[in-house]
């Protein structure tokens, strides 16, 4: 048996932990599907035998996916931020996670089809809004609030005074 981690993220859901921990191994880098642990009685919302927990890695990040049932649901007061190099990463991340049943949000944010909510960030738009040029930080600011996805071309030229063409 290997030491548990210290801290684990434990993401609550309703019967689907291992189909959302294998989805999150096959889209992002740095991530896996670990032990698969089913229930050794009954419980409230599963039988005997059915996956209870699932331990998975999401980019680092140690994690337990609970099958606890339809009490609890998701929010956006958690959610993974991941930070993206360029254009086509952020891209990827995003239309992975919304063409699989998920669903857009505002300023580079998406949740997946568990309910689970997802910052797809570019290094270059953090960079920008915190630009120690406050005009600038408030342009690129300004750019991304009427965003879905980000577009990191917008932010740049937002961020230099510039309009997109």
């Amino acid at each position: 048996m290997t030491k548990p981690a210290k801290n684990t993220i434990c993401l609550w859901y309703d019967g689907d932990a291992e189909a959302a921990a294998r989805f999150y191994a096959r889209t992002f880098p740095d991530s896996s599907v670990g032990a698969v642990h089913a229930a050794p009685g009954d419980f409230p919302s599963g039988k005997k035998g059915d996956v209870l927990t699932v331990e998975f890695v999401v980019m680092g990040i140690p994690c337990l996916g609970l099958n606890g049932g339809p009490a609890f649901t998701h929010n956006q007061a958690f959610s993974f931020q991941v930070a993206t190099d360029d254009q086509a990463e952020t891209d990827r991340y995003w239309n992975a996670i919304v063409s699989n049943g998920g669903e857009a949000s505002e300023c580079g944010w998406c949740q997946d089809k568990w309910g689970v909510s997802w910052q797809i960030t570019p290094v270059a738009l953090t960079k920008a809004v915190t630009d120690p040029n406050p005009a600038a930080a408030k342009r690129a600011f300004d750019a991304m609030m009427q965003m879905t996805k980000i577009d990191i071309a917008t932010i740049e030229a937002a961020h230099r005074g510039s309009q997109m063409q």
